[in-house]
């Protein structure tokens, strides 16, 4: 296989467009959820730590009833209500209460945090910090400055277990792994389906072309689908079949030219060898040479109608286009085959209904045209019959028509007679004819981009007619 496959490069591209675009979503997706999380805490933090502020200002203040029992009893109360424990500092970041007995031997000691920080919480600056607790694990704490009388005196500190955190972080962990688990599940999906979709059926289609190159032409594909693939598969089924119809016409026609060649030269050798060898008699010499000189035109006039149809297929074949009247040409026709008019004693009529019709074509091969078509009407017409020549106009075309009294051409032989070397009287076989006429004259027609056909005029006869541009 040369370079790399269209699978592998589909593959490619698949994943990456896949792979951007998931990457892209869980992106988006973590930086949402890591704002909303984020934007929550912060707000919950806010809210609990205001219910704590309102207590610790009242204890400070000894407003009511509130003493260091109650103060407790209330940071219990809120740890409750929002399960987080809180530890209040004074201005010096020394604990001085604790919502839960678990953090009673911080009492009195001064929690991890800087001169810095008690700086930026005397300009009233939430800060947040990490505590380790050798005992209960690590925590994140939360420092809100506690203003009492409009002066510092302390710090309330929420503490949050890092276990939350760590939730966050796992759920991040699986966003990106679903997302990378979905990249490979996707490319493994879409090299399956391609493989079936796309991969089989091309690599039946590229060994079908390849036998195709290889002249092996009766094979077809056989895919079962109605998309682009599906029609290309027909096209190549198609493309097989006419190459399998052209190459039966080749091998027909070298068998056809093979016959044709093969009788007159059979007949030349055989009367050439008995009169060199003295076979044949002096005084029939006279005869058979005649008979060997009939066999030569019959080759010589193959040759040049194989050398037409040649050049017409080939695209070689040159028109001299010029005006000219087809009544003239039709009646200079005539005239050079009066002989065999005269011999199969048939009554010509002519009927034109103008004197002079001008069109436009080749003179010389309309003249073919016309001769061809003469000689098949006096071939095929009855013997004392007749031939009806007829032109008239109708539009931007002069049509010609050429009727003989002969038998009606047979359903099967009408659409075959277009045909090369197609004969229809098979009992016998004709010296003259080649079977190359009609063909010829068609091919002729084609080239002047006119057109041709035969009818079958039921009980009377068949009239073949032709059009020429005006």
């Amino acid at each position: 296989m040369k370079g790399k496959s269209v699978i592998y490069r589909l593959l490619v591209a698949f994943s990456s467009i896949t792979s951007i675009i998931l990457i892209l979503v869980g992106m988006i997706l973590t930086a949402w959820i890591n704002k909303e999380y984020s934007s929550q805490r912060i707000e919950r933090i806010d809210s609990y730590m205001a219910m704590i502020q309102e207590l610790t200002s009242e204890f400070l203040n000894g407003n009511g009833e509130t003493g260091y029992d109650d103060l407790k009893k209330m940071m219990n109360i809120v740890k409750t209500s929002v399960n987080k424990d809180s530890i209040i500092l004074d201005n010096q970041g020394y604990v001085y209460a604790v919502s839960d007995d678990k953090f009673n031997y911080l009492m009195y000691s001064k929690l991890s945090i800087s001169d810095s920080d008690i700086d930026l919480l005397k300009q009233g600056k939430i800060i947040e910090r990490k505590f380790v607790d050798n005992y209960n694990g690590t925590y994140r704490c939360y420092y809100k400055p506690l203003v009492n009388g409009g002066s510092f005196s302390g710090a309330v500190a929420l503490i949050e277990s890092t276990n939350g955190i760590t939730l966050w972080r796992n759920i991040y962990g699986v966003i990106w792994i679903s997302v990378i688990g979905a990249v490979v599940l996707s490319s493994i999906i879409a090299y399956y389906l391609a493989r079936r979709i796309l991969l089989t059926p091309l690599l039946e289609i590229t060994n079908a072309a390849k036998r195709l190159a290889k002249g092996e032409v009766e094979k077809r594909i056989y895919i079962n689908s109605q998309d682009e693939i599906g029609e290309l598969a027909d096209s190549i089924n198609a493309m097989a079949e006419s190459l399998e119809k052209v190459d039966n016409i080749r091998r027909e026609f070298i068998s056809n030219v093979s016959h044709e060649l093969r009788s007159p030269i059979t007949s030349i050798k055989g009367f050439i060898t008995g009169i060199i060898d003295g076979v044949i008699p002096k005084d029939k010499e006279s005869y058979y040479l005649n008979i060997v000189n009939d066999e030569i035109c019959r080759l010589s006039r193959l040759v040049n109608d194989l050398l037409d149809i040649s050049s017409m297929e080939s695209g070689k074949f040159k028109l001299n286009i010029i005006n000219m009247d087809i009544n003239e040409i039709i009646t200079l026709c005539i005239l050079n085959l009066e002989g065999k008019i005269k011999e199969k004693k048939i009554n010509v009529e002519i009927i034109f209904s103008n004197s002079h019709e001008y069109c436009n074509g080749d003179r010389d091969r309309i003249i073919q045209v016309v001769t061809n078509l003469l000689e098949n009407a006096i071939k095929y017409g009855h013997e004392g019959g007749k031939i009806l020549v007829e032109t008239y106009t109708r539009g931007e075309f002069v049509y010609v028509s050429i009727f003989n009294n002969g038998p009606n051409i047979s359903r099967e032989d009408i659409n075959k007679i277009w045909e090369r070397f197609y004969k229809m009287d098979k009992s016998r076989t004709n010296k003259i004819s080649t079977g190359l006429g009609l063909p010829i004259v068609r091919l002729i027609l084609s080239q002047h981009n006119q057109d041709i056909w035969v009818k079958n005029i039921d009980g009377k006869g068949v009239k073949f007619t032709f059009t020429l541009s005006r």
